[in-house]
């Protein structure tokens, strides 16, 4: 730090607050900080700039616009609030304050990690499984709606309902959608209308509110009796950006009450056109299946003759396919004889000579044993020569001719003289018998005495 590194140097006001932004910055980690919001200004910009205060103290705060832009709702003085930021300061003014990453009512936090663990839970048991969940009928004979009968998302499921399908009965299940107790009286009518089996669909609906005033709908019980349901429930509980336990355990889930009036019923106008269109289709095919038949009366007529003209015809084809027959007898025997005279040609061609064969079988074989005595007489002379070679290098005929074999003890050919030492014994093959010596003299020169001469 230059604080440290220059202890005289003289900062201009700037530098000051650049270097104990840095301090702030680099010390102290994001916090979750409480307390109440004074001074809330929402600028052109669309930052947000308030003090969060308590008792005691207060602190200003700035939630930039990038950071601001995911929080549903807006802040408002006197709220109690939790925030997450990291400590940093506003180098123009050198004034300290919070950046904010995240923002939530206070309370807000406990229910948040409640509603993720009873999420997981369910989810591991298998109540959020589409597999289980049950398709909507296309068009139910009487709707269940259970809700508060004075609820405002009543009438507007109600004004939806007549204005799509005005014909089909409705059946209000009242109860109450917030406050104490609340979860367990809802569970109870889910199961109500179960017991009852009055309806094919159900509608749990309830308008917007904060976190608190939906929690009924996040609670176990609640989940525990929408996937015991026999019959189809939709939820349409809130805003779009409104997600509870329960739509997650429906089995469809609508973003507003509305929305789920619109999923429960089709629209009679749309079905009124759907059923003009499948008229006109039908009438369309049966006036071309009309068509068809006429056309295809019309070529019976025409192909339906006389039986006595029609008996004609089939004698006159009878005539045209003997006539075939005998044409086509006529002209297989013709083959037959042709075939059977160019095999005869063949036979008398290709009748072997025996005399012939028998003449050449004999020259053949004599040719053949003259052939094999001239190899027997070559391969025994070439045997006799090899085997002359043969003798004549062996050990023995070497021996007979004056030479000797010369073994140390350990019956080892001596090769080189220098490699003896004097009083060695050494053990002579001769071509008759073997004889045992003491070395008394070596000479490493290698000469051979020439016949009847003596060694200087």
């Amino acid at each position: 730090m230059i604080l440290e590194k220059n202890k005289n140097h003289v900062f201009s006001v700037y530098e000051l607050n650049l270097e104990a932004k840095k301090i702030l910055e680099n010390g102290l980690p994001l916090v979750w900080v409480h307390g109440e919001i004074s001074n809330f200004v929402c600028a052109a910009s669309r930052h947000w700039y308030f003090s969060l205060k308590d008792e005691q103290a207060q602190v200003r705060c700035v939630m930039f616009r990038h950071k601001n832009q995911y929080v549903d709702w807006l802040p408002d003085n006197g709220m109690q609030v939790e925030i997450l930021a990291f400590a940093t300061l506003y180098d123009a003014r050198g004034e300290f304050q919070l950046a904010l990453e995240q923002i939530r009512p206070t309370g807000l936090g406990s229910l948040h990690e409640r509603f993720e663990r009873l999420k997981l839970k369910l989810n591991a048991e298998g109540l959020f499984d589409p597999a289980r969940k049950q398709p909507l009928p296309f068009f139910p004979k009487q709707i269940g709606i259970i809700t508060s009968p004075q609820a405002a998302a009543l009438r507007d499921v109600l004004i939806t309902l007549t204005r799509r399908m005005p014909g089909i009965p409705v059946v209000l299940y009242p109860t109450p959608v917030q406050g104490n107790g609340s979860e367990q009286k809802i569970a109870q009518t889910i199961q109500l209308a179960n017991e009852r089996d009055e309806c094919d669909v159900l509608m749990l609906c309830r308008g917007g509110g904060s976190l608190e005033d939906l929690w009924a709908f996040n609670e176990e019980i609640v989940a525990r009796a929408i996937f015991a349901s026999r019959i189809p429930l939709v939820t349409g509980i809130g805003h779009e950006t409104d997600f509870t336990i329960s739509d997650f355990a429906a089995d469809q889930r609508a973003a507003t009450p509305t929305a789920a009036a619109q999923l429960v019923v089709p629209e009679q106008q749309e079905l009124s056109l759907r059923l003009l269109r499948l008229t006109q289709r039908l009438i369309r095919c049966i006036h071309h299946q009309l068509e068809n038949r006429m056309q295809q009366l019309d070529y019976l007529q025409n192909r339906l003759t006389h039986p006595a003209k029609h008996v004609q015809q089939k004698i006159q084809h009878l005539d045209y396919l003997r006539q075939r027959m005998r044409s086509s007898v006529v002209y297989i025997l013709q083959r037959q004889q042709w075939h059977s005279h160019s095999l005869q040609q063949r036979l008398r061609i290709a009748r072997p000579n025996h005399a012939s064969f028998v003449s050449r079988q004999a020259a053949l074989a004599s040719q053949l044993a003259n052939i094999m005595h001239r190899i027997l007489e070559r391969h025994t002379s070439t045997l006799d020569n090899l085997h002359q070679h043969l003798l004549h290098l062996a050990p023995e005929q070497v021996l007979a001719r004056g030479y000797s074999i010369v073994r140390d003890m350990h019956g080892l050919v001596v090769m080189d003289s220098s490699a003896l030492q004097i009083g060695t014994c050494l053990d002579i093959t001769f071509a008759h018998g073997r004889a045992r010596t003491e070395l008394k003299e070596t000479n490493p020169a290698s000469y051979i005495l020439e016949p009847g001469k003596k060694k200087k």
